[in-house]
């Protein structure tokens, strides 16, 4: 995609400007991670634009035991190792503390990935979905806690799927107002298999441009190269990020933020929920 200079981005969420704002803004991220401390790096912007030595804080325990609970919350069913949820937890610490320390050593590798199809809402087609293991759940959203907010910071005001404090209504209400400021012509645009379709490369170098902790970028290829098991048969996509992973959502919108800054830099005004837009021209 073409590079937009900073100067030259769409609005992004306010920053906080008085003391106090910066709690109230990032309420949503995990206190584990984001000391007071970071969040005001993450306000005033870190030397060079890049964050270094994150993989310390995904692998302590206390964000473990939070994105286990998360995990749990969200429900699902068990991997290729056959894990439920309930049996992960009969012996939670013991499991957190062996993932903790294999992602200390940088033994952790992921498990494959089970793929079940579901049906697709408003038509007859199925869509496929992922199952990644409990463990790599939790070690997902480990990671997504830590990754997060590092990206939300920068993205666009415009799209509104797969963001803390965000939704399908507030996506609607903003198209709702433009049709009342007379913006009458409307593109409704889906992007075909879009989960599935991300290039994998091109995905690290926009995640590379602003984290540099290479054992962050070492788990995040494990993950975009995670063996695919459906029916008895393995492999690994040559593209995509699979549905269902908990990682997924906010590596779809890292990847589409550059559509973001360059439809708003055209004249368009997009509101974008995950990988339905709705453009309209200013």
């Amino acid at each position: 995609m073409t590079k937009i200079p900073k100067e030259e981005r769409p609005a992004t969420v306010p920053k906080a400007k008085q003391a106090g704002e910066t709690q109230t803004r990032w309420g949503w991220v995990e206190p584990t991670v984001w000391t007071e401390r970071m969040l005001t790096a993450l306000e005033e912007g870190v030397k060079g634009g890049k964050w270094y030595s994150l993989m310390d804080k995904e692998y302590g325990l206390p964000n473990l035991l939070s994105a286990f609970k998360e995990v749990k919350r969200r429900g699902g069913g068990a991997g290729v190792d056959h894990q439920t949820i309930k049996m992960f937890e009969r012996d939670l610490m013991a499991n957190l503390k062996r993932l903790s320390a294999e992602m200390a050593n940088g033994t952790y590798r992921p498990r494959a990935i089970k793929r079940r199809w579901i049906p697709k809402p408003g038509s007859r087609e199925k869509r496929p979905l992922g199952i990644p293991t409990v463990r790599d759940r939790v070690a997902q959203a480990a990671l997504r806690h830590v990754l997060e907010p590092i990206f939300e910071r920068d993205f666009a005001e415009q799209s509104y799927g797969f963001r803390p404090k965000r939704g399908c209504k507030d996506a609607l209400r903003r198209v709702n107002g433009l049709l009342e400021a007379g913006q009458h012509w409307v593109v409704d645009a889906d992007l075909k298999s879009y989960f599935d379709t991300i290039p994998k490369e091109a995905l690290m170098k926009q995640i590379e441009e602003k984290v540099s902790d290479g054992r962050i970028h070492e788990m995040q290829r494990a993950y975009l190269n995670q063996e695919v098991i459906e029916d008895m048969a393995g492999w690994v996509p040559e593209a995509g990020t699979p549905q269902g992973s908990g990682i997924s959502p906010l590596l779809s919108n890292i990847y589409l933020d550059e559509l973001d800054q360059i439809m708003k830099q055209l004249g368009y005004e997009m509101v974008r929920y995950a990988d339905d837009c709705a453009p309209r021209r200013r």
